[in-house]
């Protein structure tokens, strides 16, 4: 029997009903990491609660990464992968393969998930359109990019028409040149750019934490100026550098609040907008 009686689910459903209505026809920025896409099962139930949110009123529009998959992409053709105070170095050679699998085989296949759960979705890059404009961060590191500039006009004629733009984080410059872009920061200009209510990055941690070895230590909500403190008293540190200056970024660009998630626990999403508690470490103004 269903550990689910007809009452639960009545009681389940009524209580997320403030909350589909209160972002009915706002705009949330999903950034999916690649380190979060740790199975196949867990990757099509994320892009199951997207579609639902998209059926609900939801304006989603969700930023991937890939790194892994490039990585192992890499090895299997003979090339070592190369990094230099954390970004990949990114010859010709590495952005074209990037483009494959990030373009190509990650963007269609989240695309094909979102579809075959009854969402519709367009799968994009940040080339088509000039949606992503970037220009070369340092020659050191090869193609890799910073923003310049996020043309959100294909984002919200898809949006308008109830699609969910798929958007793989490559930009391009005015000469063609491509560039691999990081993920959360492209994730936090898009958000920006489209004055979103919420951005939610799915990653491989529960959140910014007082201690990163006792998951019981997350904090869950933080101001601007709490954050900064403590990056600079260093609880804050390694890879959750970048993430919470993409999260202060995004706000400062108009966002309402961005929310770090551990993209491998299940229905996270769902979690942090349809339930009071939420989920994760909320950075807001």
């Amino acid at each position: 029997m269903s550990e689910y009686t007809n009452a639960l689910r009545a009681r389940i459903l009524a209580e997320a009903l403030p909350h589909i209505s209160r972002y009915y026809g706002k705009t949330i920025v999903v950034k999916y990491g690649g380190n979060a896409m740790t199975s196949d099962d867990l990757k099509k139930q994320v892009m199951n609660d997207i579609a639902l949110l998209n059926k609900v009123g939801v304006r989603i529009v969700l930023v991937h990464g890939g790194g892994p998959e490039l990585s192992n992409l890499m090895e299997r053709v003979g090339k070592k992968p190369e990094f230099i105070n954390g970004l990949r170095v990114t010859d010709q050679e590495t952005i074209d393969l990037a483009q494959m699998v990030l373009a190509g085989k990650i963007n269609k296949t989240l695309v094909n998930l979102i579809q075959a759960a009854g969402g519709m979705a367009v799968g994009l890059s940040g080339m088509d359109a000039r949606l992503i404009e970037a220009k070369i961060r340092d020659e050191k590191y090869g193609f890799v990019g910073d923003v310049t500039k996020i043309n959100t006009e294909v984002i919200n004629d898809l949006l308008d028409k109830g699609y969910i733009p798929v958007i793989s984080t490559l930009g391009c410059d005015q000469d063609g040149n491509t560039y691999n872009i990081n993920g959360d920061t492209a994730a936090g200009k898009i958000a920006g750019a489209l004055n979103a209510e919420r951005m939610i990055l799915l990653t491989d941690v529960r959140g910014v934490m007082k201690d990163m070895n006792d998951e019981s230590s997350l904090i869950p909500e933080l101001t601007i100026n709490e954050a900064r403190k403590l990056k600079e008293d260093g609880t804050i540190s390694g890879g959750m550098i970048p993430k919470v200056k993409c999260c202060i970024d995004a706000v400062e660009a108009g966002v309402e609040a961005v929310v770090i998630l551990d993209g491998r626990v299940p229905h996270a999403i769902l979690m942090e907008t349809l339930t009071d508690e939420g989920a994760g470490t909320m950075i807001r103004r």
